[in-house]
């Protein structure tokens, strides 16, 4: 079964100095605010686009590696996954790198890595996000 989410951004002002709020219509979230200088100055409590984008890779990629893992046989104690997405200004995104740290009983450093690599590879938001260069780095402990 297919699902969609939603989600709306109201802008005004210019690129510069006008700002705006992120809705999260599906989840009732809280409103967000948004500004281009959140994007490439100090944040000041505002979110980016690419904000956005790593807190939506790091939720897919931990889902992913959590059911990669059962199906191998194992279940984590912690999965705990950070994404750095970097933006150019005038270039666009140039680059993700997803650092897991994951504690898991059982497993072995090459099977760990096995798993870790295929579900980089296989999540959804990896898949919409093939155009930018996406690394992994993680660590077993």
């Amino acid at each position: 079964m297919s699902a969609t989410r939603n989600a709306r951004t109201r802008w005004t002002g210019d690129l510069q100095d006008g700002n705006g709020v992120t809705t999260f219509v599906s989840s009732g979230l809280p409103d967000t605010p948004v500004t281009w200088a959140a994007r490439t100055n100090n944040p000041e409590g505002k979110t980016s686009p690419e904000e956005l984008i790593a807190a939506a890779h790091t939720s897919c990629f931990s889902m992913a590696f959590s059911a990669a893992l059962g199906k191998a046989g194992y279940t984590a104690d912690e999965v705990v996954t950070e994404a750095a997405v970097t933006f150019k200004p005038g270039t666009g995104i140039t680059d993700i790198v997803l650092t897991m740290h994951a504690v898991i009983p059982g497993i072995d450093n090459d099977e760990f890595q096995t798993i870790a690599k295929g579900a980089k590879e296989n999540c959804p938001v990896s898949q919409a996000l093939k155009a930018v260069p996406i690394s992994l780095e993680a660590t077993l402990g």
